[in-house]
């Protein structure tokens, strides 16, 4: 290559590897990014195909809110471009990258300009990943492009799922969880568990769904649980994010990404300690590392952890077993509690002896049993009978933005058991809460607090 015009603002990292990454990458924390790898370029020099990209390209782009960025391999000889925004795009308007590269390289054949071969990837500069693993992504994914491109990354560009991935709308719903105070008899929200969803998905199933078989979910809920972090900026009350224990184990086995999201979460006004992560039933493989040890790192920075779906049949008890006190939270799951005693008086047994043991095993670890999908005013009465005063049941709450959250969260507090009681048992008022799934909303807007 040719040592001319190719350092300043506009080719910064021309040269210098390093140099591109830190401000094609690191500056773009939380961005959408794009590596175009332009290859074979033919018919002209190398210092005026960049201008064309400058000015020609730019205007098949269409867009205003964009920065470049620019690396040679010069052995290779290949130019790698870096696209993102300088602050965000609206994930209506989305660009579409690859055909606008593939628009301007018609352009240069047909004006007999220039010929090129071109291949595009795509991926968000995520909070946890350093710059090496996010380049090394979008450098193979933009080859395996530009040979066949059917591209591990092909469906990005047309599916919404990785437009909602990349993009830098942050949105979430949150289903709180409300504590029952048997010494003043009054119900109170203290926190909640985090879901996707409130804008482009509905929920994380449906997400998945748009996702092909042969993708990283790993790395992809790794993306999700960023999103989910940064969409709860600011939120009061504990926050918990659900996880599964092979992504906690193939993603934080090293220390440095457990401190990285550590900073993020300081970084969005939130405390670690306000931070619970909810390991799914899932199996997961502990032949190169160990959960524990990777929960261990977490627990030190004040995160802790839950068992989710505890039950009778739950495989999570060697989970609970083996975190000890790390478990600070069960999540009681209903096949543990749903049934008629007058129907099954053995199941009914049974489940007494499962509460008896998960209220020892709370004890043990000075944690907390939430009871999961409570449908009705008997069952919710049957429980605290035996001391369970934590619920995340849609009678009393269903999903909510974190925007409504954090704006009514210190109105969600002190209600009395007798006004819980006239909502759930009044078939009106019921019929209404199940509309609403607000129980504190519907209490409001009926006089009764």
């Amino acid at each position: 290559m040719k040592n001319q015009l190719l350092t300043g603002p506009y080719y910064f990292g021309m040269k210098d590897l390093e140099v591109f990454k830190k401000h094609f990458i690191q500056e773009n924390k939380g961005k959408p990014l794009f590596l175009i790898r332009f290859e074979n370029i033919a018919g002209i020099e190398l210092t005026e195909f960049l201008d064309l990209l400058r000015t020609e390209f730019y205007s098949c782009l269409d867009l205003e809110d964009i920065s470049f960025g620019f690396h040679y391999l010069e052995k290779q000889n290949i130019l790698l471009m870096g696209i993102s925004p300088l602050f965000e795009w609206d994930i209506e308007k989305f660009p579409n990258i690859e055909n606008s590269v593939g628009k301007f390289q018609q352009q240069c054949l047909q004006n007999k300009i220039v010929s090129f071969h071109f291949g595009v990837s795509r991926t968000q500069s995520n909070f946890i990943s350093d710059n090496e693993e996010i380049f090394v992504e979008l450098f193979r994914s933009s080859e395996k492009n530009l040979n066949d491109n059917l591209v591990r990354w092909s469906w990005t560009y047309y599916n919404k799922a990785n437009t909602y991935i990349s993009g830098s709308v942050h949105e979430a719903m949150i289903q709180p969880t409300v504590i029952f105070n048997p010494k003043d008899k009054t119900y109170s929200v203290k926190g909640g568990e985090v879901f996707l969803g409130g804008g482009a998905y509905i929920g994380y199933k449906d997400l998945i769904n748009d996702i092909p078989s042969d993708q990283d979910l790993n790395r992809i809920e790794l993306l999700i649980l960023e999103k989910l972090i940064i969409a709860c900026e600011g939120a009061p009350g504990l926050l918990k994010f659900n996880i599964s224990p092979q992504s906690l184990i193939d993603t934080f086995s090293h220390n440095e990404r457990v401190d990285r999201l550590k900073k993020l979460i300081e970084s969005k006004d939130l405390s670690p300690e306000n931070v619970r992560f909810e390991l799914v039933e899932k199996p997961y493989d502990e032949s190169k590392y160990h959960l524990k040890d990777v929960c261990h790192a977490f627990y030190s920075h004040g995160m802790s952890f839950a068992a989710d779906d505890f039950g009778v049949k739950s495989q999570s008890h060697q989970i609970v077993l083996d975190l000890g006190i790390m478990i600070k939270e069960f999540k009681l799951d209903p096949i543990s509690f749903k049934f008629k005693i007058e129907e099954d008086q053995i199941k009914f047994l049974d489940n007494l002896a499962f509460i008896d043991y998960c209220k020892r095993l709370a004890d043990n670890r000075e944690a907390v049993i939430t009871a999961e999908a409570v449908e009705d005013f008997d069952t919710l009465n049957f429980l605290m009978e035996h001391q369970i005063y934590q619920f995340q049941a849609n009678i009393l709450f269903g999903k909510m933005t974190v925007t409504d959250y954090k704006r009514d969260f210190d109105l969600l507090h002190s209600i009395h058991e007798d006004v819980v009681k006239e909502v759930l048992t009044d078939k009106i008022l019921s019929e209404k809460q199940k509309k609403v799934g607000n129980l504190f909303l519907v209490a409001s807007e009926e006089g009764l607090i």
